[in-house]
């Protein structure tokens, strides 16, 4: 006993905790930070203001005490929430996702997906948090124009308008179509949205090609974001 005594005091300190595999390290205050307000995020739709710290805590799988030692409370949680629920980047990069190569109905498909759920999603939150002031928005409506450059280039030949107004195009679809109040009555799903986008209304009748080009020597306006709907993109 004497000898297994001394051979475990003759260990360095520390060396037993270093030894241990797959520890994981110590975060740091921004990382803890971000890891709370992820988590919180799909709280806000469920609860809204009314999430309690300790829900926030279990989904965050941390003690209630460490969110009050990186931030100054519940509406500071809250606040954080919010701005990463609204960063658009991952909503570009779900874009970019979308393979260029893929048919062009099916491409547009995707992309009302993806912005039905994004608005569905903004709806969701905000109506769960009432009128708390949003995170000032700073969309940059260049970056999301080159997604739709990019994958609308193998058809770039067909198009009879630039990417940039397919995008402000698809939005408005986009937006109304995922709206609550208004988006279930319509009765059009998005593989039917994409058929109108590509295909429109009507067939071409002979002679149309002619003003069909007179058409496009029209200006065709910078595009501009919607009021209320910069977090998008």
């Amino acid at each position: 006993m004497t000898t297994t005594t001394s051979a475990r005091s003759a260990v360095p300190e520390g060396e037993s905790t270093r030894a241990r595999p797959g520890r994981a390290k110590p975060m740091s205050v921004d990382d803890r930070r971000a890891a709370i307000a992820a988590a919180t995020v799909p709280l806000l739709s469920q609860f809204g203001r009314d999430v309690t710290t300790r829900q926030i805590a279990e989904a965050a799988g941390v003690a209630e005490g460490t969110l009050f030692r990186v931030f100054e409370n519940k509406d500071a949680i809250i606040d954080a929430a919010v701005e990463a629920f609204l960063d658009p980047e991952p909503f570009r990069e779900a874009l970019r996702r979308i393979d260029p190569s893929l048919p062009l109905e099916l491409k547009m498909q995707l992309v009302i997906d993806r912005f039905q759920d994004r608005f569905s999603g903004i709806f969701g939150v905000f109506a769960a948090l009432g009128n708390r002031p949003r995170p000032p928005a700073a969309p940059n409506i260049e970056i999301i124009v080159g997604i739709f450059e990019r994958l609308l280039a193998p058809e770039l030949d067909r198009l009879r308008v630039p990417p940039a107004d397919v995008f402000a195009f698809v939005r408005i679809i986009a937006f109304s179509s995922a709206m609550p109040q208004f988006g279930p009555t319509t009765g059009l799903d998005s593989d039917r949205l994409a058929n109108l986008i590509v295909h429109g209304i009507v067939g071409r009748p002979n002679g149309a090609a002619e003003a069909s080009a007179a058409t496009e020597t029209r200006p065709i306006a910078e595009p501009t974001a919607p009021r209320g709907t910069e977090p998008c993109c």
